[in-house]
């Protein structure tokens, strides 16, 4: 932990270069990506949510 604190301490100061990992994906395709659940809730009826949301409980609760 302390070994990461002075990493981002080194990058702050400009000592290190902070290295991003690429994961393969367009700007573009990240930011519809991120749209993707609002938008699809934003289509949906108010009955249809309520029936996913049911189901996601039940699933949840039920005895594994």
């Amino acid at each position: 932990m302390i070994g990461n604190a002075v990493r981002v301490m080194r990058i702050a100061t400009g000592e290190e270069a902070d290295e991003v990992q690429d994961d393969g994906k367009s700007a573009a395709a990240k930011e519809l990506g991120s749209q993707g659940g609002k938008k699809r809730a934003a289509n949906m009826t108010p009955e249809r949510r309520a029936e996913i949301a049911r189901k996601a409980a039940a699933k949840r609760w039920s005895s594994k």
